[in-house]
């Protein structure tokens, strides 16, 4: 009779968080700042995958700005990120009765 199914809705919420987890494996994003003097590549893990920083701004010795461009693209990536597995999450569990 069209009753609630816990096992059912177990059983799909599995399947919603093993898809997730292989989305978040996937993913890579990228942030750069400083018009590009530093470049983060993180994936949906928000693992670091790579930093690229320009040598030009190194040279120039200003190590606070160069500390900032790198919480900056950081930052970026992290945001990323999360908008990315916002969108992923919300296309997922979308039809998951009560989510």
């Amino acid at each position: 009779m069209g009753g609630f199914n816990i096992q059912e809705l177990m059983s799909k919420a599995k399947q919603q968080y093993e898809l997730l987890q292989k989305k978040m494996q996937e993913t890579v994003v990228e942030s750069s700042s400083g018009g590009g003097s530093v470049t983060v590549k993180m994936d949906g893990r928000k693992q670091v995958l790579s930093i690229k920083i320009d040598p030009e701004a190194v040279k120039s010795g200003d190590m606070e700005m160069l500390q900032d461009l790198i919480t900056a693209a950081f930052n970026g990536a992290s945001q990323k990120v999360d908008d990315s597995m916002k969108s992923a999450m919300g296309g997922m569990f979308g039809g998951l009765p009560g989510i």
